[in-house]
């Protein structure tokens, strides 16, 4: 017996898909046999990505996403269910920061970090479950899944990040509503809260000094890599996921149990 990892048949939308998790997240979830439908503002980016894609055999598109712009998500879902089919699985991956202290912050940067992480966060995710909600009605034993992308961040308060500690710790908490709302319509919400991450974003800050004095002070002194994630993502996403539900998943290295 073993973990259910063929995703053939399937339609995946991730959004924040042009880097960094998001692509790694695209593609492994394409490797699983899943049509992947590739979201952000950044389309260039996601072409590159949806050409790496087919390059080792697998099906991507590319739809323009900003996901701070409730247009924008309605658009961009409804495209990508023309252009690939109903959506099974949402990875809610999109998200950004800033580092300073709470009292610098001002309500530009409050809003450009909540309409993102939250706002946006939801509305792509009510927009995607009013189509799951619609296509379980008429087939109460279609299984869908919603995974929320949120951080340890929303689970521990970090140093000069306090508004996006704020946030991710609404997505927790949304991860937990729309799991006992949605429930009933076979969609599974879930979170991944995952630790610090090495990716191309902030591979070089990981780097330096400042870097190197918070890689030292974690659990085992490194900061996990993009393919550390795959195992749960791919456990969330798929059929042998049934039972789990409003799972909030710390994936951190041992961060959070300190």
């Amino acid at each position: 017996m073993g973990i259910e990892v063929n995703f053939e048949g399937k339609i995946a939308l991730v959004t924040g898909a042009s880097s960094g998790l998001g692509a790694r997240f695209a593609k492994v979830l394409a490797q699983a046999g899943a049509q992947v439908v590739l979201a952000s503002r950044r389309s260039e980016r996601l072409k590159e990505l949806r050409a790496e894609i087919e390059a080792e055999g697998g099906a991507a598109h590319v739809v323009n996403l900003d996901v701070t712009d409730y247009a924008s998500i309605k658009s961009a879902i409804a495209h990508t269910e023309t252009e690939a089919g109903p959506i099974d699985i949402l990875v809610n991956n999109s998200g950004v920061s800033t580092t300073q202290r709470l009292v610098d912050v001002t309500p530009e940067d409050y809003n450009f970090i909540m309409d993102t992480n939250l706002r946006g966060a939801f509305f792509v995710a009510q927009e995607t479950a009013k189509r799951m909600i619609a296509r379980a009605k008429g087939d109460p034993t279609k299984a869908h899944r919603i995974i929320n992308i949120a951080s340890v961040a929303g689970l521990r308060v970090l140093p000069q990040i306090g508004v996006y500690c704020m946030s991710k710790a609404g997505v927790v908490q949304m991860t937990k509503a729309m799991a006992v709302e949605w429930g009933k319509y076979g969609i599974n919400t879930n979170a991944i809260c995952p630790g610090y991450i090495s990716t191309e974003i902030n591979e070089e800050y990981f780097a330096t000094e400042q870097g190197q004095k918070l890689v030292a002070m974690l659990p085992r002194k490194r900061p996990g890599k993009p393919e550390d994630l795959d195992g749960l993502l791919l456990l969330l996403a798929g059929e042998d996921a049934n039972f789990i539900n409003g799972a909030i998943i710390s994936a951190d290295d041992g961060m959070t149990a300190t």
